[in-house]
């Protein structure tokens, strides 16, 4: 996320709304220690062992409440760090490091701790030829940060969002009265670039996916026989997914099967958070 353009049309606004959550119309605290401008330094220690991302975020923080704000980087995003080092040095206005530290943390420990638990269930697939996949069971106002933390710890990334593929869940297929249906219904929507993915649940609905055509089979919640037979079935008629409670703990039997992709919600929604901190703040001498 180093793209200065990028980050002015995709991050800056929401890195504002963090910021406006936390100061309404002033940081009262900050304002009452330091009543004058003065540059600082501070330093950005990590306390856990994991795989760092989001350090352009980070810096960006402080960026948009000083713009002279400069950062000393001895990492860069998907370098693997231990508790003790030195990731950085930030120097700006004592206001702003003061002010932006608690967002900027948020979204530095956030998307590190994505990356982290990524990154070890990749190295897990290693060999394999199933890729990682994330999906949209992402933090609100968080999934472009949170999907790029993904990418960073390894894995690939699914549909950014509902204009971004075709994914006819049970709800759709209820909705267009059954597989077949929804299917045809899809094709006849959609641009011919579009793939079309349909989850099924059962071996029929699986059979009756692949008579309409299917690109894309999503085995959602089988018991692990079943995908076997489900693969078996499929040959090389469509590519496959396995969903539905992915964890590392099953990692290496799901690899077994033989499935193209594996779609994990937990990447996003139960990553727990890489603990890193902001320390020995000093003012500087004009």
């Amino acid at each position: 996320m180093n793209n200065e353009i990028t980050l002015k049309l995709n991050v800056d606004d929401i890195l504002l709304q963090a910021l406006r959550e936390d100061i309404t119309n002033e940081d009262i605290t900050t304002n009452a220690v330091m009543r004058e401008n003065k540059n600082g330094q501070v330093e950005l220690l990590c306390k856990q062992d994991g795989v760092i991302a989001g350090m352009d975020i980070f810096y960006r923080v402080f960026v948009l409440l000083d713009q002279n704000a400069k950062m000393q980087a001895y990492v860069k995003d998907g370098d693997n760090v231990a508790n003790g080092d030195l990731l950085a040095v930030m120097t700006a206005d004592v206001k702003a490091l003061l002010s932006g530290e608690r967002t900027a943390l948020n979204y530095l420990q956030r998307m590190s701790g994505i990356a982290s638990y990524t990154r070890i269930i990749s190295d897990m697939m290693k060999g394999s030829k199933t890729k990682l996949l994330d999906t949209r069971k992402t933090t609100p106002n968080m999934r472009i940060f949170e999907k790029y933390a993904v990418k960073v710890g390894g894995g690939c990334n699914h549909r950014f969002n509902l204009s971004d593929g075709i994914l006819l869940k049970d709800n759709h297929i209820a909705a267009a009265g059954g597989v077949k249906r929804a299917v045809e219904l899809a094709k006849e929507y959609a641009p011919f670039v579009r793939k079309i993915e349909v989850e099924v649940e059962s071996l029929e609905m699986l059979r009756e996916a692949l008579e309409a055509g299917a690109d894309i089979i999503m085995l959602d919640n089988m018991s692990t026989s079943m995908m076997r037979e489900a693969v078996d079935l499929v040959g090389d008629k469509a590519q496959t997914e396995c969903s539905g409670n992915v964890t590392k703990e099953r990692m290496r039997e799901l690899l077994e099967i033989g499935v193209d992709y594996i779609s994990c919600g937990a990447l996003t929604h139960s990553s727990p958070i890489l603990d890193v901190s902001l320390k020995n703040l000093c003012v500087l001498d004009d």
